[in-house]
């Protein structure tokens, strides 16, 4: 329900989205697509979210696209951990459907964002 939710709320936006249910998929789809930025789940099926940013910052392909860490971890050095990994930005489930569409326009124009919701 979650992807589809931002999914929906990113295509209404007008971007074009592409989604995977598991981390080796994304890390594929992001190195032949290219995108700006990902959304990575930190709990992902197969490979979690730390796992794939490790991997498309050492991918030649990947290594600029923005990663944003999507987390229902409410720890409070969650946020730290994972910027410190090399996110780009931190968002916590559940979203804030409200606050979604202008954090990802935010996300699409800093060159270092962080976002919280």
């Amino acid at each position: 329900d979650v992807l589809d939710t931002m999914k929906t709320f990113v295509s209404l936006l007008g971007h074009d989205v592409r989604s995977a249910s598991t981390g080796r998929e994304g890390i594929r789809i992001a190195q032949e697509w290219s995108p700006e930025f990902a959304l990575v789940d930190i709990g992902l099926p197969d490979v979690d979210g730390v796992t794939a940013l490790g991997r498309l910052r050492a991918d030649a392909r990947t290594s600029s696209i923005r990663v944003v860490a999507l987390t229902a971890y409410a720890m409070a050095d969650d946020r730290e951990r994972l910027l410190g990994a090399g996110f780009d930005g931190y968002l916590q489930k559940p979203i804030n459907v409200r606050a979604f569409p202008e954090l990802i326009e935010d996300m699409l124009r800093l060159e270092r964002p962080e976002v919280i919701a």
